[in-house]
This record gives structure tokens, sequence and C-alpha cells, in this order.
């Protein structure tokens, strides 16, 4: 089986994650906040401490919140390692290497709000026009990759909370990818994920 095979394989079962996994994954990434204040790393986790389910191939997103605003979000758009790790090292990244804040800070640390979202793997979206895929879009379920030359942005589902239109999800993405909100590229594509979120 190819390894995306075992990625889509592995998701199915993801979906059967217990809050105890859950919670696991969540002191993953508050334990690796912490250690990377001191070590700069992520901590380093051997992944046959853990179950099956966190053992398995998984792509992950790690947002921080504090005080209700955003603070930090990291993640992958391809399974590429066990999911305990990949949560581990993106909440390092999104605490210390996300380039739009300044890294976390010790007194922060306790206040942080830690959001979790596992992906599934991403498909192309078919559209004839900007107006034909934004009548496909799914409001509060899809998560969107963009891409255009050498343009790339992608927007998570929990994004539609604030941007509750299509054409301001759109819209909003186009800038996050470099273009502008009018511009439609000829070699634009768009695909689609969603996400297990906790």
């Amino acid at each position: 089986m190819t390894k995306t095979g075992w990625w889509v394989t592995g998701l199915m079962s993801l979906f059967n994650l217990t809050d105890s996994d859950k919670n696991i994954l969540r002191d993953i990434a508050r334990q690796s906040i912490a250690y990377g204040l001191t070590n700069q790393r992520a901590l380093p986790v051997k992944t046959s401490d853990f179950s099956p389910l966190l053992q398995t191939l998984g792509a992950s997103f790690v947002t921080l919140n504090l005080h209700h605003q955003l603070r930090g979000c990291i993640g992958t758009l391809e399974a590429h390692q066990s999911l305990v790790n990949d949560v581990s090292e993106h909440a390092y990244a999104a605490a210390f290497e996300d380039p739009r804040f300044n890294p976390v800070t010790e007194n922060e640390i306790n206040q942080l709000d830690i959001h979790i979202s596992i992906l599934t793997p991403a498909h192309a979206i078919q559209f004839t026009s900007e107006q034909d895929l934004l009548e496909q879009l799914q409001p509060g379920k899809d998560g969107l990759i963009l891409q255009a030359g050498r343009h790339k942005a992608t927007f998570l589902p929990s994004v539609w909370e604030q941007l509750t239109a299509s054409v301001d999800f759109l819209n909003h993405l186009k800038v996050k990818a470099g273009l502008n909100k009018a511009d439609w590229p000829e070699d634009i594509q768009v695909l689609r994920y969603s996400t297990i979120s906790f």
C-alpha cells in the first residue's frame, strides 16, 4: 500500500479518537510548547509509548489563541509522520516559529487555548468559473487549498467562523496567497479537505 493509502486508511480510524486520545494530544501540544521555551525545539516523542491510533500517520494543524485572538498556527497539508509527533512539532512551531507573531512567552503558556485539527487528504474541485466554484463550497465544512503558479495558501474549516460567506472566504484566501481579490488566474486550482477538530 502507498504512503497515501496508509494515510487514508488511518484517517478512517482517526475519526474514532477517544476523548482520552484527544486529551493526550492536547497535553503533548502544551508540553511541547513548555519544552520548547527552554530547549528551542519540539518535545521529543517516543511514538511507541502511545496508542495505535496516535501512532497513525496523520497531518495536523495546531492553532494557538490567547484571549480569543490568534497567537500562532502551523501545520502540514500531507501526512508524513505519526500523529503524535506531528502535533508535538506543530505546537512548538505555532508557538515559536509563526513569522506573524513574536515567540510565546513563559507568562502566556498557561493561558493559551490550543486547538488541534487533523486533516483528511485534499481533493481537487472541478469548476468552470469562480461563480461555479463558489456554488460548490460548503461553508463551515470545507478547508481549501488555493494554488496559482507560485501562489499558494490554505484556510482551515474553522476560518468559516470569521468569514461566513463563500465569496469572503475565497477572496481572503486569494489575498493570503498573494493575489488580489479580483484576480482569477488561468492556472488556478482549488482543493478541498475536511478536518477532525478539537
